[in-house]
């Protein structure tokens, strides 16, 4: 089920749900959505003679991006066919019988900007910043600002608490992200 405005406001009122910095309701809580605001720092991913990326080998797709941070009032030129990775400035924590899923805003998608590439679920038990696969597949440029509504969460209610939190899973990747990071993906292959 999801969760509408008083149900997501209840869950934040209760502690079952954390946003910090605290959100805004006025201006984030939609009927049954949170906007989230963009953070300051990105992830840009930079040419390469690499000639592939093996999933398994982390040297052949490490240190092929640069970190970019911007003050409040810098725009963060996003480029047309340019791949980044960013994250929002606020921490999100479920408990353990919700799941978000997070959805881009159709103000930045109708300007060509796609907030996330794959990784729209969020797991029960996840805290942490969330990470956004951002792409603009516009003409032109477009300046990003730090502190803008970015993105949506929509909260859906499991039917039972998860027995598998994600922040206590044994495999889990992503624990308290605070930043935006590289894939990870060499470590599916471990163990």
């Amino acid at each position: 089920m999801i969760l509408s405005d008083r149900e997501i406001q209840k869950l934040l009122d209760e502690g079952k749900i954390n946003i910090l910095p605290e959100p805004n309701l006025e201006e984030q809580l939609g009927s049954a959505s949170l906007d989230l605001r963009l953070s300051d720092e990105f992830m840009v991913f930079e040419h390469t003679k690499k000639p592939y990326i093996d999933t398994r080998n982390a040297e052949t797709f490490k240190d092929m991006t640069k970190m970019i941070k911007v003050t409040e009032n810098e725009p963060f030129v996003f480029h047309p066919g340019e791949f980044v990775l960013g994250a929002t400035m606020e921490e999100v924590g479920l408990p353990d019988d919700v799941a978000a899923r997070i959805d881009g805003r159709s103000s930045l998608g109708r300007l060509g900007i796609v907030i996330h590439s794959t990784a729209g679920h969020i797991d029960p038990g996840f805290k942490g910043k969330i990470v956004l696969e951002m792409e603009n597949i516009g003409m032109i440029p477009v300046l990003l600002y730090p502190g803008m509504r970015v993105c949506q969460l929509v909260f859906e209610v499991l039917s039972s608490p998860t027995t598998k939190p994600y922040n206590s899973k044994k495999n889990a990747k992503y624990v308290n992200v605070r930043h935006p990071e590289e894939s990870k993906i060499d470590k599916d292959y471990k163990d």
